[in-house]
């Protein structure tokens, strides 16, 4: 197989990051945001439950599509899928005015969202092998680094109509696809079929390594969902020192990102293995915390560990992969890891049912154990295949 080069690494690097960028901004405004939509839309918080699970909805079907469009297409469709998430927060704020209509809303930001995420790891991974220097972390680091940047600007402006902040964030998304466009330039991929293996064998390998990430980001979103929860029920601090508890695991995923984010593939399963065990040893010591400071102090390591996880598992299925199966390759690693990200909030809402709240963090752990255990296997596994 062959491919044109792209008009200049550094380029493709760069604007890939500035997707990333744009694409934290807009969860960062949504986070920030849901208050004020849930007031417009005139809903209480069970039936913004429900809503909220048309994100999702949209997302996995998407996920999966857009791998296909960009192995037919080529990555100058991620382009036009981060444009069009900007877009698309910003019709749903301006219609979501009751539940039906922020269903669908939220089901085209989820779609959107989810072709987005696809999309941009794809050029990240691309770009790491073009390179030959770590860009994935890195970039999932500007993430979380705007996500929480765009949250608080969103609650530092909250005098100005909500739909003002997804307006921006459009007009950014906007213009962070076209500077994608232009770094990738009139680059197609030729595709060599004869060389993609087919079948059960081409997909296993990948719903293996997303089967880890899916382990990761149940502890993640576990976390970021009911630490706040946490903190208020169970060490009975005021909503105000509450709400810092899922600031201070954002923040330390965004720093340890960019710490790491240098380190090559080659020192993946070590990094995975540390990042299992640190995801572990934070949520035991949030479930034994006498103190909203040695909760914080759990969370951060907690943090730490999981912001490894998933961009290192990319990065893993990203080395070996044909460019004419990135695509495929990267929307099946990503939809896999997805279902634990949805999962993983309402694993810890029945074990916190059945045995409390500290009990769940303890769960929580068993999970991040689990992921300890089954790397070493699965990675050899999917290598193998």
């Amino acid at each position: 197989m062959s491919d044109m080069p792209v008009r200049s690494p550094r380029r493709l690097i760069a604007s890939a990051i500035v997707a990333f960028a744009a694409f934290g901004a807009f969860w960062g405004v949504w986070g920030a945001s849901v208050p004020r939509v849930r007031q417009q839309a005139g809903l209480d918080d069970g039936r913004l439950g429900f809503a909220l699970l048309f994100v999702g909805a949209g997302a996995l079907p998407a996920m999966l599509l857009m791998g296909r469009a960009l192995d037919r297409w080529g990555p100058r469709v991620a382009g036009a899928a981060i444009a069009a998430l900007g877009c698309a927060g910003t019709a749903m704020v301006l219609t979501a005015v009751n539940l039906a209509a922020l269903c669908t809303g939220l089901a085209v930001v989820g779609a959107a969202s989810g072709a987005a995420d696809v999309a941009m790891n794809a050029v990240a991974g691309r770009a790491e092998k073009i390179a030959g220097r770590p860009v994935i972390t890195r970039a999932h680091g500007v993430f979380s680094g705007l996500v929480v940047l765009a949250s608080l600007a969103t609650g530092a402006f909250a005098s100005l109509p909500v739909a003002v902040p997804f307006a921006a964030v459009a007009v950014a998304s906007v213009a962070a696809g076209a500077a994608l466009v232009r770094a990738l330039g009139a680059e197609t991929v030729d595709r060599a079929p004869e060389h993609v293996p087919q079948g059960r064998g081409r997909v296993v390998p990948f719903v293996l390594i997303g089967t880890l990430g899916a382990l990761g980001f149940a502890g993640e979103n576990a976390h970021q969902s009911w630490s706040a929860v946490f903190a208020h029920d169970e060490l009975h601090s005021g909503a105000g020192l509450s709400a810092v508890a899922p600031a201070v695991f954002a923040g330390a995923v965004a720093v340890t990102r960019f710490a790491v984010g240098g380190l090559g593939a080659v020192r993946a399963r070590a990094v995975l293995l540390g990042g299992a065990a640190a995801a572990a040893a934070g949520a035991a010591l949030i479930a034994v915390a006498p103190t909203l400071l040695v909760a914080g102090a759990g969370l951060a390591v907690a943090a730490a560990g999981t912001a490894v996880l998933f961009p290192t598992l990319l990065g893993v299925a990203s080395r070996g992969v044909e460019e004419s199966h990135r695509g495929r390759a990267t929307s099946i690693v990503s939809t896999t890891s997805y279902l634990g990200f949805l999962l993983g909030p309402v694993y810890v809402g029945l074990w916190a049912d059945a045995v409390g709240l500290r009990g769940a963090m303890l769960a929580i752990a068993a999970l991040a154990a689990a992921l300890l255990v089954l790397t070493p296997v699965l990675l050899r596994r999917a290598a193998r295949r």
